[in-house]
């Protein structure tokens, strides 16, 4: 006969997992997102890769993945549909020839533009309508995620 995990486990889990409840806030806060910035013509995984690309100088592949917590293949796999927009360049790296430089063309700059103010309006809504300390709950993630 199998062992049997008392419901009252599951239950626990249930009620106590942070990984659990990361996932699902993420996934509902996703949803919430991508519907936001559709009129955009982005998702909110490709508007956070294009934020993290907004930097002085064009980032090589590492430290963008290591900020979006992706392995190299998937950011290369999220990488092309930007790139065949337009909206991101991936050029050869002039001080290592080996490594990749990713930098926001104008139209993806102009497109990031236009869904800035949509994320900036849906991040307020959410923050305002929560009950507990955003500023707290952003610091609990960032503590977990490093």
């Amino acid at each position: 006969m199998n062992p049997v995990i008392p419901y009252s486990t599951t239950l626990h889990v249930k009620d106590t997992c942070l990984c659990l409840h990361a996932q699902r806030a993420a996934r509902a806060l996703a949803r919430r997102f991508d519907l936001a910035l559709k009129p955009a013509g982005m998702t909110n995984q490709q508007f956070s890769l294009m934020m993290a690309l907004n930097r002085p100088e064009p980032p090589s592949m590492a430290p963008v993945a290591r900020l979006l917590a992706m392995d190299r293949t998937t950011l290369t796999a999220a990488l092309k549909p930007l790139a065949a927009r337009g909206w991101v360049a991936i050029e050869p790296d002039t001080k290592d020839k080996r490594g990749k430089r990713l930098r926001l063309t104008p139209e993806g700059t102009d497109a990031l533009l236009g869904a800035v103010p949509i994320w900036t309006e849906l991040h307020g809504v959410i923050e305002a309508g929560m009950d507990s300390d955003p500023h707290l709950l952003r610091r609990g993630l960032i503590e977990v995620s490093v």
